[in-house]
């Protein structure tokens, strides 16, 4: 009697579908992918945290060993497979036959430590026929394809955890950085540069219809040529606008009309006639990359979307898996296609022999089979049309087209193209040429099954079929119509997902099997959002990309990011040990020079994060991407007027700063779509009384941000109609008066939006009730104050230490707090904003401090008060620097003795909470 039998796959569907195709005696249970992985730091026990682990949760001096655990959600999982292991007598690991499947059947063994015979059953079909093939073919685990899969896991984990703080330091906090994610947002940021950048041109030519006589042979031409010269088209000129092509001639209005004018008097004859064969050949079957594309095109699926169903499909038996590169089909697949072909079309529409496609892609890996339906036997769309619906059984239908037309005969015909010529009698006299070609389809071949869809931006050519009568050389014709055009020449097309994909593939970047999580990842973290199918980049994927460019430009270097690819195939190949690229890659490659990712993000000295977020217009004007989003600025010298640009008072003019002027910028508003013009625009919206930030959805009011006489704030507008009537006393006055706050230090008020407008009107906010040593409940509230935040409790107030504890201090922290003993004049002292480095001039260290009058630079001997537009946090050392060397310019301020003596005390204080500073520093 054979023994129980359990086999591990990775999905619930998937252990169903298979549990039917085998015995009694076998037991199939789900996974649910991935078992264990890498911890966060953060999800660490204590003790491995504070060790070589912590970082990274890989140790990188000891060959880069990574510490795995089970995942929280999935011990209940493991107990489950335990317990069906005790009852087997062979263990079948059934994953998917990739790195990833590879990488889950590996940690399954590492974890379940199974005591009988293991085997690694692998399959590209969920069919009856291929899961008994692959229970009686099975093989090892592959460990080179899991240190291919491991040595990607622990390099996306050093990118990302080293590059990633980066960002939140010098762009924006919580941002992510990542290997495919951060070169596919350079790509989208590339493009709409180049949009940013172009100058349309505008040209002219002639289009006319001409016939030998009959109305029947009528035909369309153009203009493509005027005395000798070619006629200027779209692709003649440059992104800025100039022709580019010095033997193209521009047509401007004028003399089209003029040409156009002539044309319907003139005598046009045939010059030239030429026609040859005309071919074309399907496409190959779908790889995961063509069909995320073709799926965008035809059935309008993003690339997550479209790998979802094909899941589904896939897990169902209804077609091979779905994550491949490659274009090739099994002996019965080939039979299977053309079987079916010549049962619907014809044999003529067979060719003799299977056709077979090689794969022209960098970083091609063949290990499967194209994605097709499954089976020795296509079932075909009607046959399925029962038991799937909707975008399931759209999908079915493309995939299934898409592999009969593979196997069909070419599609023929014949293309004819005319030269026609004509003198115009008009002023001046002039040669003129104008073209028409068509194409005629005589056998459809594989078209008759399907033909593949056209991105937006490409050019229908001969491949549209349209009709010329048959001409000879000499042939008069006449000009029914002649109308003159105008064009302007467009700027690059956006990327959509389908040619990022596209473009993906065709550079060797990433793996098909991941363009979907990373485009969705790319607009998750908000580098990317979607207009229509186009794919546009933020302002902050403009800031994110200039830091990567200017300070890791090797990090999104196109060919090296494929290099990177090429390595790891040859990790699974066996061709390249892993222990040795990783070494590499973090710490550098002496031999070459090569700095490693952890040399690279050591020194961010010379970052400089305003001028990483800061992107020009033109005009003075430039784009900055704040804390609270972006903004457009325009620095106005005082005395002058913003609209007109006048002088409006001189002495103004030459002595007092200049103040610059801030607007939002909505994200309706496209990068491309940001001109001088535009932004001026919002310039001058914003300058009217306050910013109109939307609707309290409460009370119904309008919030609006302000510039006041004590800083920036919020405040509710109250309708007249719903305003209380004016009443006698204080206390009635003071319900008639809107909501207002003023904005946190860190807040702008070119950004700040309606939620954080809402959260500040609704401060004070009540933290809890105590209970009082007597037993009486006093409430504790969270207040913002003339001299900051505190807390107040009764009579009792306490300082809190940043404004943002305002809205998450809890009950049990304010009570820490209260049970602390309250102190007496300058509270404790708080750690430094930042820390600049060693001054050149005093050699002391420089730090950015919060003082009581606001943010500040020193040295330890100079103090100097940060500027407005200086971000305390994203301060440069030169910057720094600077105001330093500015303060000890204009020399101390004098003083009375009677101030002096009073400070005397605080200077000895002041350099006690200095040294305790710099003793926090250093222990942290």
């Amino acid at each position: 009697m054979a023994g129980r039998k359990l086999v591990i796959v990775e999905s619930p569907a998937k252990a169903r579908t298979i549990a039917g195709y085998l015995g009694a005696d076998w037991d199939v249970e789900a996974s649910v992918g991935h078992i264990r992985d890498i911890p966060t730091p953060s999800e660490m026990p204590a003790d491995i945290k504070k060790g070589p682990f912590g970082k990274f949760g890989v140790n990188v001096d000891a060959d880069f060993e990574p510490y795995y655990v089970v995942d929280a959600d999935k011990k209940k999982k493991v107990r489950e497979l335990r317990a069906l292991l005790k009852n087997a007598d062979e263990l079948y690991l059934a994953t998917d036959e990739d790195r990833e499947g590879e990488a889950i059947a590996w940690h399954l063994l590492q974890t379940l430590e199974p005591k009988v015979p293991v085997k690694r059953m692998v399959f590209h079909e969920i069919t009856k026929e291929a899961i008994q093939r692959a229970a009686n073919t099975t093989r090892d685990v592959d460990v080179r394809l899991v240190d291919a899969q491991e040595t990607r896991r622990i390099l996306d984990r050093l990118y990302g955890y080293e590059v990633s703080p980066v960002l939140w330091r010098k762009v924006k906090a919580g941002l992510s950085a990542g290997r495919v994610q951060s070169v596919a947002t350079r790509l989208v940021v590339q493009r709409e540069r180049e949009r940013m950048a172009f100058r349309s041109a505008a040209y002219w030519d002639v289009e006319a219809d001409l016939t030998p006589g009959a109305e029947s042979d009528r035909f369309t031409a153009r203009l493509t040529g005027v005395d000798g010269a070619r006629v200027a088209t779209g692709r003649d000129f440059a992104d800025d606008g100039t022709l580019r092509n010095d033997r193209a001639t521009q047509v401007d209005e004028p003399t089209a009309r003029g040409i156009a004018a002539a044309l319907l008097e003139a005598q046009v004859r045939v010059a030239e006639v030429s026609e040859k064969p005309y071919t074309r050949r399907p496409s190959a079957p779908f790889t995961t990359s063509t069909l995320q594309q073709e799926a965008s095109r035809k059935l309008r699926l993003n690339s997550r979307n479209a790998m979802r169903v094909a899941q589904r499909l896939y897990e169902n038996g209804y077609i091979t898996y779905m994550r491949t590169d490659s274009t090739s089909l099994s002996e019965s697949a080939l039979t299977a296609a053309r079987t079916q072909a010549r049962e619907m079309y014809g044999a003529e529409y067979v060719p003799d022999k299977p056709r077979l496609y090689e794969k022209k892609v960098k970083n091609a890996q063949e290990a499967h089979e194209a994605i097709r339906p499954a089976g020795d036997r296509f079932r075909t769309p009607a046959q399925v049309s029962g038991e799937l619906r909707g975008e399931e059984f759209a999908l079915y239908e493309l995939i299934w087209k898409r592999t009969i037309s593979s196997q069909m005969a070419d599609a023929r015909g014949s293309t004819a193209s005319l030269r026609l010529a004509a003198t115009l009698t008009d002023a001046p006299a002039r040669e003129v040429e104008l073209s028409a070609s068509g194409t005629v389809i005589t056998f459809k071949g594989f078209i008759a099954a399907y033909e593949e869809g056209r991105d937006e931006s490409a050019k229908r050519g001969d491949d549209e079929e349209r009709r010329l009568p048959r001409l000879g050389e000499g042939t008069l014709l006449r000009a029914t119509r002649a109308d003159a055009l105008g064009h302007e020449t467009s700027p690059p097309a956006r990327y959509t997902e389908a040619t990022l994909v596209k473009a993906m593939e065709e550079m060797g970047i990433g793996r098909p099997s991941t363009y979907a999580s990373t485009i969705g990842t790319i607009q998750d973290r908000g580098y990317v959002s979607n207009r229509g199918s186009a794919l546009v980049p933020s302002w902050l994927a403009f800031a994110v990309t200039r830091l990567m460019e200017e300070h890791f430009s090797r990090l999104v270097d196109y060919d090296f990011t494929a290099s990177m690819e090429e390595d790891l195939d040859a990790i699974a190949r066996g061709d390249q040990e892993r222990v040795v690229w990783l070494r590499r890659f973090y710490f550098g490659d002496e031999s070459s020079t090569a700095e490693g990712l952890r040399d690279l993000v050591a020194d961010l000295g010379d970052i400089d994060a305003r001028a990483i977020s800061t992107i020009e217009i033109g005009d003075g004007i430039v784009v900055r991407v704040g804390r609270y989003g972006p903004y457009v600025e325009e620095v106005v010298p005082a005395g002058v007027d913003a609209a007109t640009g006048e002088v409006t008072d001189a002495a103004a003019a030459d002595s007092a700063p200049a103040q610059p002027r801030r607007a939002t910028i909505n994200d309706d508003i496209a990068p491309d779509e940001m001109t001088p013009e535009k932004a001026r625009e919002l310039l001058d919206a914003a300058a009217d009384d306050g910013r109109v930030l939307g609707t309290d959805p409460e009370s119904g009011h309008e919030i609006v941000a302000r510039a006041g006489r004590y800083g920036p704030y919020v405040t509710e507008v109250l309708p007249e109609d719903d305003a209380p009537a004016p009443a006698k006393g204080k206390k009635a006055a003071a319900k008639a008066r809107p909501r207002t706050a003023s904005l946190f230090k860190d807040m702008d008020l070119a950004t700040i939006d309606l939620d954080a407008a809402l959260r500040l009107l609704s401060l004070p906010r009540v933290v809890g009730v105590a209970t009082e040593e007597d037993g009486s409940q006093v409430e504790i509230t969270a207040q913002n104050g003339r001299y900051g935040p505190y807390l107040k409790k009764g009579s009792d107030s306490r300082s809190l230490v940043a404004e943002q504890q305002l809205f998450d201090i809890t009950l049990e922290e304010a009570l820490a707090i209260y049970a602390q003993p309250k102190q007496r004049g300058r509270a404790a002292a708080k750690p430094p904003l930042a820390e600049l480095g060693d001054d050149p001039v005093s050699g002391r260290p420089v730090v950015v401090k919060d003082g009581r009058f606001g943010p500040y630079v020193t040295d330890g001997e100079t103090n100097a008060t940060l500027r407005k537009d200086d971000d305390p946090e994203q301060l440069s050392p030169e910057r720094g620097f600077e105001l330093l060397a500015d303060k000890r310019a204009r020399g101390p301020v004098k003083k009375t003795a009677k101030k002096a003596a009073r400070k005397a005390p605080a200077k000895k204080a002041t350099a006690k909470k200095s040294a305790a500073k710099k003793t926090a520093t250093k222990k942290a």
